[in-house]
């Protein structure tokens, strides 16, 4: 019963001695340690806080035929490993002074084995360099030292006699609970650091992102109007990604003094790889309308060019329009996106048939067509991505096609970026509380001329 005692009393002990280190590695002097530039004040600060433990390891101890088992070495060993052999000879001195004013026959032996266990822990400190000791490597060199320590004992302690009794009396309760404390301490250590990395890796990736997030942003365009110039038409657009990038996009461009190409794209998942395959297929889509030609043998061109390259398979939604600015008739295709809507003031907003189309990136050929539309002055059209109809509101259900038209049907805005805001907003009222689940991508074009 006595044995179990004792080692409680010693394991408690070591827990207290683990809550200080782990409020330690919360301070600047931690911080100092970990990058090995520990100052004469920070080193000051481990004598007397550690030395204090190590004291305290003496007073929690139990006497045993005037020997305390304890776990008073724990103190300066942690202070040599810490802060390197002067911190942990300077808490060995305060705990071994102490035990040696405290007395006994075992009191020489004991002092000495405190110093000299800060002294052990310091070439700790000087061989592992940045390395520090592991959980297993910990308590072996804590069980190790107490043996020495008891070996010590044997040799300077007088009556030989006693000094054995003590020592079958208190080695193995003095070697777990320090074995104990030692391994604890190295493993709230190792977690620290792999705490930090994780928070600096973490800090490196937000980092990387919003960077992404900012070149992808530069990519759309974003100053309105976009040629302010040309009376015959006028734009407005917006893209919120779910992630810090997305894979929905925009663009618009003119490929003649006559004619403006503008799309609206959804590329599969979302995050960085979208964000990537995005910017691949909006560049191959700028290249090609230069050349000329239909959109839909522009879009097929662009498959072509996407599929040889594309191992993940994936794919991107893509509606693709030209505008003829002389007379406002727009020829379109359409790769597997959302169809648009088309406002004119007899009618109010209502959706276009199109041909579905297939996507763009996993086949080596795409069946599409072109299809004409004739806008007239102050007609709309809006493109919008499947991160608009497919929003969810806390309960699960969809924003919807229906939603989306009667919404816009009902709006009174005095512009395009009012059209847009306002829908936005609508979105953002409808989802409440549920989390984005998809990027929401909207585009409106409005034809002026007379």
């Amino acid at each position: 019963m006595q044995f179990v005692d004792m080692v409680v009393k010693l394991i408690e002990y070591a827990c207290v001695l683990m809550v200080v280190v782990y409020l330690l590695t919360r301070t600047k002097i931690y911080l100092s340690i970990e990058q090995k530039k520990v100052n004469w004040k920070g080193r000051l600060v481990l004598i007397v806080l550690f030395g204090l433990l190590s004291i305290y390891g003496t007073l929690a101890g139990i006497n045993i035929f005037g020997a305390i088992a304890n776990t008073r070495d724990l103190g300066p060993e942690i202070a040599g490993m810490f802060g390197g052999p002067l911190a942990g000879i300077g808490a060995g001195i305060v705990g071994g002074v102490h035990r040696f004013l405290r007395g006994g026959f075992t009191a020489v032996p004991c002092s000495l084995a405190t110093i000299i266990a800060g002294l052990a822990g310091g070439l700790i400190y000087l061989f592992r360099k940045t390395r520090f000791i592991t959980p297993l490597g910990a308590a072996l060199f804590a069980t190790l030292y107490e043996i020495f320590h008891m070996l010590l004992v044997l040799l300077l302690a007088k009556p030989f006699d006693k000094a054995l009794v003590v020592v079958q009396q208190i080695s193995l309760p003095m070697i777990l609970g320090n074995a104990f404390g030692a391994s604890v301490f190295s493993f709230i250590i190792h977690n620290y650091r792999k705490e930090q990395e994780t928070k600096t890796a973490k800090e490196k990736i937000e980092s990387e992102l919003k960077i992404a997030h900012d070149i992808q942003e530069s990519m759309l365009p974003r100053i309105f109007p976009p040629f302010p110039d040309r009376k015959e038409f006028d734009i407005f657009a917006m893209m919120d990604p779910a992630k810090d990038v997305g894979g929905d996009f925009y663009d618009f461009f003119l490929i003649t003094e006559k004619k403006l190409g503008f799309l609206i794209a959804d590329v599969s998942g979302k995050g960085v790889p979208a964000a990537l395959f995005m910017v691949i297929t909006k560049t191959l889509i700028r290249n090609e309308a230069q050349k000329g030609d239909s959109p839909h043998e522009i879009l097929s061109r662009v498959n072509k060019l996407l599929y040889p390259d594309n191992d993940t398979c994936m794919f991107v939604t893509t509606l693709f329009a030209i505008l003829n600015a002389d007379t406002g008739e727009v020829e379109f295709a359409n790769a597997g996106h959302n169809p648009p809507l088309i406002y004119r003031k007899s009618q109010g907003f209502e959706f276009v048939k199109v041909d579905g189309g297939f996507v763009l990136g996993p086949m080596p050929t795409v069946k599409l067509t072109t299809s004409r539309i004739q806008l007239n002055r102050n007609d709309i059209m809006f493109l919008y991505t499947d991160g608009v109809t497919e929003a969810m509101n806390p309960e699960g259900k969809l924003f919807s096609e229906n939603r989306l038209k009667q919404l816009l049907s009902q709006s009174k805005p005095d512009s395009l970026k009012g059209l847009i805001q306002y829908v936005r907003k609508e979105i953002a009222n409808y989802a409440q509380t549920a989390p984005q689940s998809d990027d929401i991508t909207l585009f409106a074009l409005e034809y002026l001329k007379q």
